[in-house]
């Protein structure tokens, strides 16, 4: 019988693979063509943006919400020694891993209000991925995933 604390690591360190190869498969399309329609995006998205196309976002969705939480994610169940993670640990109590695990979350809560804001609409999508990024935060602050990566 697997542990709950195991498995909610598993489930955190889950959601956090399948945010990565989302936006990493996303971020590198718009990296191909950063003017959208490869993937179905208009143009007129970005009329409130600070961008002119979307190579920006797609490299920033690409390393922020693809690379790193797929680091996250295997760093949840390997233990991954880092001394500049543990130096932009807010938390030196905990493993670097679970601190980055929130801000993960908050990257991704940032991230979709800032579409929503800039292309002044919301979509499903955009609430199926906010509640992913309420999601991590409140998996990452169960009080047996805070043990768990208590140093």
């Amino acid at each position: 019988m697997v542990q709950p604390t195991l498995a909610r690591s598993w489930l955190l360190a889950m959601m956090h693979g399948i945010l990565g190869i989302g936006a990493i498969a996303g971020g590198i399309m718009l990296i191909i063509d950063p003017t959208g329609d490869a993937i179905g995006l208009p143009n007129t998205l970005l009329e409130h943006s600070p961008f002119a196309n979307f190579l920006i976002p797609g490299i920033l969705l690409m390393l922020v919400l693809g690379v790193l939480p797929m680091i996250i994610g295997i760093s949840l169940i390997r233990h991954i020694h880092s001394a500049l993670c543990e130096k932009l640990n807010l938390f030196p109590d905990r493993y670097w891993g679970w601190t980055f695990s929130l801000y993960t979350g908050f990257a991704l809560l940032i991230w979709i209000m800032a579409q929503v804001y800039w292309i002044q609409a919301a979509s499903l999508i955009h609430l199926i991925y906010f509640a992913w990024g309420i999601g991590i935060q409140i998996v990452t602050l169960l009080p047996g995933i805070q043990r768990r990566y208590s140093q």
